[in-house]
């Protein structure tokens, strides 16, 4: 028997809901490749706003104790912990294999090389990223933007230029005290828990632990500090309408900050690997 052939009717319809997928994913392609364009865009205004008059120094060193100062406690936590639970799980791990003198190198290069930045700029990212973006937000639908441009004063210059360039300088700052409170839990558990003298822990450290594994996390950390920056400040800028349309701004941006901090992260591995 010969199968019926499909009505006119039908395969109209079929091909209205494919032209109606590609419209949607044209459109969301749009809206991305829009997306990257303007932060592009403010980036390289940002980076120009750097280098040009005029300074605007205290709202830099405010932003550096908003931004950075007072996120010492969350990243501190953050890492503490994270360090006892790495020497905690590591050394039942490395017991069986009687590697439990290594448990100082496991903690110490496990924070150094990814933990402590990946932690450190995520952690910073909900915290900085969302209260940027929150701020930037509330001041362009009120039309407090609006109003430094017709006293011609640059938004980027005033707003964006200081929160950047704070977050930048601070992050580095932020995951050194992070790594280093994340070794001191990971030796509070190797001492309580695991009877092990601190001289031990430290010796695994200093035997392992070299410049290039630091310099390497602590590099991560500039071009982290640029993208949660970056994206708050963008996505302040761009909400329209009211509360609801900065909330929205706000979950993006949080959203966008970690997606971009973990896959930076491994291209950036690589890079630091490759050098």
């Amino acid at each position: 028997m010969t199968q019926p052939q499909p009505s006119a009717t039908a395969i109209f319809y079929r091909n209205l809901r494919w032209l109606r997928f590609v419209d949607r994913f044209g459109r969301k392609g749009q809206q991305a490749v829009e997306y990257v364009g303007g932060l592009a865009q403010l980036v390289g205004q940002t980076v120009t706003g750097v280098f040009t008059r005029p300074f605007y120094s205290s709202e830099l060193l405010r932003q550096m104790d908003e931004l950075g100062v007072k996120s010492v406690s969350i990243t501190g936590i953050t890492a503490l912990f994270t360090g006892m639970v790495l020497a905690l799980q590591s050394a039942y791990s490395l017991e069986a294999f009687g590697g439990k003198a290594f448990i100082g190198r496991v903690v110490s290069l496990s924070l150094v090389r990814e933990l402590g930045p990946v932690l450190t700029a995520l952690m910073v990212g909900g915290r900085v990223g969302s209260g940027i973006t929150a701020e930037i937000g509330s001041m362009t639908v009120t039309e407090q933007v609006d109003a430094l441009r017709a006293m011609a004063i640059s938004p980027i210059r005033r707003l964006v230029v200081p929160r950047v360039l704070a977050t930048v300088i601070m992050m580095p700052v932020l995951t050194a005290i992070a790594d280093l409170l994340g070794i001191l839990g990971g030796l509070l558990i190797a001492v309580v828990e695991l009877n092990m003298t601190p001289q031990d822990y430290i010796t695994s450290i200093w035997q392992q632990l070299s410049i290039s594994d630091i310099f390497s996390g602590l590099g991560k950390t500039v071009f982290f500090g640029l993208e949660i920056a970056a994206i708050g400040c963008y996505n302040g800028l761009q909400a329209q309408g009211g509360a609801a349309s900065v909330g929205q701004a706000t979950t993006r941006t949080v959203v966008l900050a970690s997606i971009c901090v973990l896959i930076s992260d491994f291209f950036l591995t690589k890079l630091f690997l490759a050098i």
